[in-house]
C-alpha cells in the first residue's frame, strides 16, 4: 500500500522555492538524490515550509510510500499525535509483521484505545515504531515529511529519533523542517537519522523579494517601494508579502522619510510584548523607531531621560538586539521598528520627530524630522529641507535627495519661487541620478497633470524619456508633446533634441540620423549658453562617429572635452570622458583605458550615479576580458549584471557583457542563457543598437560551446544589422573574426574569406591592430583548410606574437591553440599544447582550457599535465581574496591592486596573508609560480 500524498501544493503555488532558492535546494537535492536526510531551518516566515512542500512533492514520486505530519503549537501537549498522524494509514499495512508487544503497544498509543505511554511501554513502542519504518521499507523506499518540528509532541519526536538513529540502511529518508531563532537547530537533529545535512534558509536579497511580490500579483510598485520593504522585511519571504498586501490595499502611500505601513497581523506578531512595557519606556521606543541611526545619547538628547534603563527592559523582552560594542540602538527586526512607529497615534509621531528635529546632530536629519513634524505648508521648513536635498546630493546620496525634494515641495506654498512642482522635478532628477526610475516616472506624470510652464513641462517630458531607458519606443509619442510645449526656445529645443539623438539610434537604428540630431541640439544648446545639454549631445555626436569609423570622431571628441567642463557630465555614462575610454579600448590603449574608466567609476561612486556605476563596472569588466584577466572581469560583470536586476537599469546591456565574460572565464551554458536572455529583452525593447551586441555575444558563447552552426546564424544576422545602422568600425562588436572562424568549421570557406577581407579595410583604415591581428588567426584557419599548412603555421606563430605586444592575454592564447592544433594536422606525432594551456591558465579562461585539455588527450602526444592542484585551490578562496590573487599574478604592487578594487593597502595585505595560508604558500612569488603551473617551493 501506498500511503495518500496529501501534502502537494498547487503547481501556482511552487514557483515560490525558485525564487532565491536555488543553491539551497540544491543542496538538498542532492542529499536527497544520495538517500540522505535532510533537515530545513532558519525563522518564522522564511519559506520552510513552501520548500519542504517542493522537495517533498519532487521526491515523493520516487518513493512507495510517503509519511507526513504538520505538528501545531495548539496540540503539541497530546501524546503519540505526530506519531498517528505518521503511521495511521500505514498500521494496518504493518500490524501482523510485528511481534504481539509492540504491536499491542503501537496501536495502543496511535489509537488512544489503551494506557499506553513512554515511561510503560517505552521499550515496546520504541521498537514497534522502528519495527514498522522497516516493514514498510522492506517493500519500497519510505519518504517521512514532518513540518514545523519543534512543536512535535515530545513522545513522538522520542519515538522517531531512536527510530532515526537505528535505520542504518534501510530506504527510509527523513525531511524536516524547523523553526530556529539562530542556529540552535541542533537538539532537533536528536529525531533525524545521523548522516542528515541541515539547510539553513536565509534573508531573501532586494531582487529575489521584488521577484517574489511579482510573483503573487503585487506588481508595479515602485523600485523605492521594493528597497523599503525588503529592508522591513528584513529579507523575510512571509513579512514581506504581508506588507506588499497592506500597500496594494492602502490607496495613500506613506509620505517620503516614513516607514511603510504595518498590516494588523504583523503587528500582533512583533508586537505582543510590547504590552510587558511601561508607558514611557514605549515611547522612547517610538522616538528610536523615529530615527534613522538611534544611539543612547540621540534618545537623552531628545528628552527621553531613562533611556539605558528603558532599552534594557526592551532588549530583555527581545524587542532590541543587545549591542555590547558601540552606543547604537538597533532593533531586534526592522519590522519591530516599523510596527512600532504604524502603532503609535499621529500626534505621538509628529512629538517624537519634533523632538529628534533639535536632539539630531545631522541637518539632513534634522530637516527630515522636522518636515515629519510639521503639518501644513511652510517656506521656512521648505527651504530647510530643499537645503539639505543640496547637501545630500553633494554628499553622493541622491536617493536621499529625491526623498529631501518631496518633503519640500509637499512644504512649499503655491505661489512660492522656486514652486512645488519645480522642487518635484528636481527630485525627480534626483530619483534618476540614484536610479530610482519608476519613481521619478511617478513624479514627473504628476507635475504633467496639471503643469502649464513650458520649461516644466519640458523637464518633466525630458524625466518620462530618461527612466524609459533602451525602450525609447514605449514613449515615441512623448516626443512631439515635448517639441510643441518646447516652442521656439533655444535651452529646451536642445534637450528635445538631445533625446530624438537616442531614439535615432535606439529606435531607428540610424546612426546617421543620430549624428545629425546631437549635432543640432549641441548647437542649439549653444546658443542657449546650456553648457551642459551641449557636453552631452558633444559626447553622443563623438561616440556615433566612433562607431561609424567616420573620420571627425578625434576632433568631436576633443570638442568634447573642451574647458569649461560639467562635473557631473565629466563622469555621467553618456559624457565625454565615457566616450573618450571607448575610443580608447577600440584603439588598442588597454592601459590608458582602464585607468580612464577605473577613475570614472570611482567617482560615480562618490557621487552615487547608480545608471554610471552599473555602466563603468561593465566597461571595466570589457577593459579585463580583453586584457585576458578573465577571472577579474566575470567577477566585474557579474557584480554589474547584480546591480543593473537590483536597480532595473541596464540588465540587457550588462547580461551581455556577463555573457561574454561566462563563456570566457565561466560557465558555458550560463554563457548561452544570459545572452539568449539579453537578445530576447533588447528586442522586446526594439532597441536596434543592442539587438546587434546581444546576437554578437549569442554568437561568442555558441562558438565556445563547439556549436559552430549557431555562430554563424547569430553572426550573419549581426552582420546584416550593423551594415543597415552603418557601423563600419569593426572594433566595436569584435565578432568578425568569431564568424569567419565558425565558416570554417562548417566548410564555408570561400564567405570566410569574403568577411576576413571585407572587414580588413575597415581595419586597416582605422588602424586598428588588434582586429587585423584577429582577422589574420581566422585567415591562418582558411589557408589551413585550403591545405596550406606552412603558410598558416606561419601566420599564426606572427599573430600571437602580435597579440601578446598588444595586451590581448586571452586572444594570443587562442592563436597558441590555433597553432597547436594545426601542428597536430599538419605533423602527425607528438604535439605540445602546453604553451596553449599555460596561456588559457593564466587567463583563468576555464572553458577554453577544457577544450585545449580535451584536445591534448584525443592527440598522439603527451597529455597536458593536470593543473597544478594549488591552482584549482584559487577556486575555493572568497571573491576578494581571488582578485588579489589574480592582481597579483599579473603582477600588481599593493598599492596597484588597492587603487584597482577600491580597497585600502592594509585590506589587500591582510587579503594576501589569508591567501597564503588557504593554498599553504609563503609569498607572492609563489602566487606567480603557481600562474605558469609550478610548485611553490
Amino acid at each position: 500500500m501506498t500511503v495518500r500524498r496529501d501534502f502537494q501544493e498547487p503547481a501556482r503555488c511552487r514557483p515560490d522555492l525558485v525564487i532565491g532558492r536555488e543553491e539551497l535546494s540544491t543542496a538538498a537535492r542532492d542529499q536527497l538524490r544520495r538517500g540522505g536526510s535532510v533537515l530545513l531551518h532558519g525563522p518564522a516566515g522564511i519559506g520552510k515550509s513552501t520548500v519542504l512542500r517542493s522537495l517533498a512533492a519532487e521526491y515523493g514520486e520516487s518513493a512507495r510510500t510517503v509519511l507526513r505530519c504538520s505538528a501545531t503549537e495548539s496540540e503539541s501537549h497530546l501524546p503519540f499525535l505526530a506519531l498517528a498522524d505518521l503511521l495511521g494509514l500505514a498500521l494496518g499495512e504493518v500490524s501482523d509483521q510485528l511481534p504481539a508487544a509492540q504491536r499491542t503497544a503501537l496501536e495502543s498509543a496511535l489509537t488512544g484505545r489503551g494506557e499506553s505511554t513512554l515511561q510503560r511501554d517505552g521499550l515496546a513502542l520504541r521498537l514497534a515504531v522502528l519495527s514498522a519504518l522497516r516493514a514498510l521499507a522492506a517493500k519500497g523506499p519510505v519518504l517521512v515529511v514532518a513540518d514545523d518540528l519543534q512543536w512535535l509532541d515530545p513522545a513522538s519526536a522520542e519515538l522517531l529519533g531512536f527510530a532515526a538513529r537505528r535505520l542504518g540502511d534501510t530506504p527510509v529518508q527523513m525531511l524536516f523542517a524547523v523553526r530556529t531563532e539562530g542556529q540552535e537547530y541542533d537538539r532537533h537533529l536528536r529525531a533525524s537519522p545521523p548522516d542528515t545535512v541541515a539547510v539553513r534558509l536565509g534573508p531573501l536579497t532586494r531582487a529575489q523579494v521584488s521577484a517574489l511580490l511579482d510573483h503573487r500579483g503585487y506588481t508595479g510598485l515602485p523600485r523605492s517601494t521594493v528597497r523599503d520593504i525588503h529592508r522591513t522585511s528584513g529579507g523575510n519571504p512571509l513579512f514581506a508579502l504581508e506588507l506588499g498586501r497592506a500597500l496594494a490595499e492602502n490607496p495613500t502611500p506613506p509620505r517620503p522619510g516614513e516607514p511603510l505601513p504595518v498590516p494588523t497581523s504583523l503587528r500582533a506578531l512583533v508586537l505582543n510584548r510590547l504590552e510587558m512595557l511601561s508607558y514611557e519606556a514605549r515611547r522612547t521606543l517610538l522616538v528610536a523607531s523615529a530615527g534613522a541611526r538611534p544611539t543612547v545619547a540621540l534618545l537623552h538628547a531628545a528628552g527621553r531621560e531613562n533611556a539605558e534603563a528603558e532599552t534594557a527592559q526592551a532588549a530583555e523582552l527581545g524587542l532590541l538586539a543587545t549591542e555590547p560594542e558601540g552606543p547604537a540602538v538597533r532593533f531586534a527586526h526592522p519590522l519591530i521598528s516599523a510596527a512600532l512607529y504604524a502603532e503609535a497615534p499621529a500626534q505621538d509621531r509628529r512629538a517624537a520627530h519634533a523632538a529628534l528635529s533639535t536632539a539630531a546632530s545631522d541637518p539632513i536629519e534634522r530637516a527630515r524630522h522636522l518636515a515629519l513634524a510639521t503639518t501644513g505648508t511652510d517656506p521656512d521648513v521648505a527651504a530647510r529641507l530643499a537645503e539639505a536635498a543640496t547637501l545630500a546630493r553633494d554628499r553622493g546620496a541622491p536617493s536621499v535627495a529625491a526623498s529631501m525634494g518631496l518633503l519640500a515641495a509637499r512644504h512649499t506654498p503655491a505661489d512660492s519661487t522656486p514652486g512645488p512642482d519645480e522642487r518635484r522635478l528636481q527630485a525627480a532628477e534626483d530619483a534618476i541620478t540614484s536610479g530610482e526610475v519608476d519613481l521619478a516616472r511617478d513624479i514627473a506624470h504628476d507635475v504633467l497633470g496639471r503643469a502649464t510652464v513650458p520649461a516644466d513641462r519640458v523637464r518633466a517630458w525630458m524625466v518620462v524619456i530618461e527612466a524609459a531607458g533602451q525602450a525609447l519606443g514605449d514613449v515615441d509619442a512623448v516626443f512631439p508633446q515635448a517639441l510643441a510645449d518646447a516652442g521656439d526656445d533655444p535651452r529646451l529645443l536642445a534637450l528635445v533634441h538631445y533625446q530624438l539623438a537616442w531614439r535615432g539610434l535606439v529606435v531607428e537604428g540610424d546612426f546617421a540620423e543620430g549624428r545629425e540630431q546631437a549635432a543640432h541640439a549641441a548647437e542649439l544648446a549653444a546658443r542657449a549658453g546650456d553648457r551642459r545639454t551641449e557636453l552631452l549631445a558633444l559626447a553622443f555626436q563623438a561616440q556615433t562617429e566612433t562607431l561609424m569609423g567616420h573620420p571627425d570622431a578625434p576632433a568631436t571628441i576633443k570638442r568634447a572635452l573642451k574647458e569649461p567642463q560639467d562635473p557631473q557630465v565629466a563622469c555621467h555614462h553618456n559624457g565625454a570622458g565615457s566616450t573618450r575610454f571607448r575610443w580608447l579600448i577600440m584603439s588598442d590603449q588597454l592601459a590608458e583605458a582602464r585607468n580612464t574608466v577605473t577613475a570614472l567609476l570611482r567617482e560615480v561612486r562618490r557621487r552615487g550615479m547608480v545608471e554610471s556605476e552599473v555602466h563603468f563596472l561593465r566597461l571595466l569588466a570589457e577593459t579585463e576580458l580583453r586584457s585576458g584577466h578573465c577571472g577579474r572581469a566575470l567577477d566585474l560583470a557579474r557584480e554589474s549584471l547584480r546591480l543593473a536586476r537590483d536597480s532595473g537599469i541596464g540588465r540587457v546591456a550588462s547580461a551581455l557583457l556577463t555573457s561574454l565574460a561566462e563563456a570566457s572565464g565561466g560557465d558555458v551554458d550560463r554563457a548561452l542563457a544570459l545572452a539568449r536572455e539579453a537578445v530576447e529583452h533588447a528586442e522586446e525593447d526594439g532597441d536596434q543598437m543592442y539587438i546587434s551586441r546581444t546576437l554578437a555575444a549569442l554568437g561568442h558563447a555558441q562558438l565556445v560551446a563547439g556549436d559552430p552552426e549557431g555562430t554563424v546564424r547569430s553572426l550573419r544576422r549581426v552582420r546584416e544589422l550593423e551594415h543597415a545602422l552603418g557601423i563600419t568600425d569593426p572594433a566595436r562588436g569584435r565578432w568578425h573574426g568569431d564568424l569567419a572562424e565558425a565558416l570554417v568549421r562548417i566548410g564555408e570557406i570561400g564567405e570566410a574569406q569574403d568577411v576576413i577581407n571585407v572587414t580588413r579595410e575597415h581595419a586597416l583604415r582605422l588602424e586598428r591592430e588588434s582586429v587585423l591581428a584577429v582577422l589574420d588567426r581566422a585567415e591562418a584557419l582558411v589557408r589551413a583548410a585550403r591545405g596550406e599548412h606552412d603558410a598558416a603555421i606561419a601566420q599564426l606563430t606572427s599573430v600571437q606574437d602580435r597579440l601578446a605586444k598588444l595586451g590581448y592575454g586571452l586572444e594570443e592564447a587562442r592563436a597558441a591553440f590555433a597553432l597547436a592544433s594545426l601542428r597536430t594536422a599538419s605533423r602527425p606525432g607528438p604535439t605540445s599544447y602546453d604553451e596553449a594551456a599555460r596561456l588559457f591558465r593564466r587567463c583563468r579562461a576555464l572553458p577554453w582550457l577544457r577544450q585545449v585539455e580535451a584536445a591534448a588527450a584525443a592527440a598522439p602526444a603527451k597529455a597536458v599535465p593536470a593543473p597544478d592542484p594549488a591552482l584549482d585551490a584559487l577556486d575555493g578562496l572568497a571573491a576578494m581574496e581571488r582578485q588579489v590573487a589574480a592582481l597579483v599574478m599579473e603582477g600588481a604592487t599593493n598599492r596597484e591592486i588597492a587603487g584597482r578594487l577600491f580597497i585600502s593597502v592594509k585590506t589587500v595585505e591582510a587579503t594576501l596573508t589569508r591567501v597564503y595560508r588557504k593554498l599553504g604558500i609563503r609569498s607572492r612569488v609563489d602566487i606567480v609560480r603557481l600562474t605558469a603551473g609550478r610548485h611553490p617551493k
